[in-house]
Parts: structure tokens; C-alpha cells; sequence
């Protein structure tokens, strides 16, 4: 099923943003765009 397959990517996403945030904040886009620009 599509709905199933979606919620698998989902999981797999949050689980892979909760390995890059432990604390479990997940940064919005705007702060994402500033840390490029910090980054760049």
C-alpha cells in the first residue's frame, strides 16, 4: 500500500534526523538555510 510504504519512509527519515539530533530538536528550514549560510 502507498499509505504504508509513506509511513516506512517516514519512520526511517525521523529515525535518521533523530541519529543527527539525539535531543531529539529537529531544526525548521529556516534555521537549516542559516546554518548553510553559516557553513558556506
Amino acid at each position: 500500500m502507498v499509505t504504508q510504504s509513506k509511513s516506512q519512509k517516514d519512520r526511517q527519515f525521523r529515525k535518521r534526523k533523530n541519529a543527527q539530533n539525539p535531543h531529539g530538536k529537529v531544526p525548521s528550514l529556516e534555521e537549516i538555510s542559516k546554518d548553510d549560510e553559516k557553513r558556506s
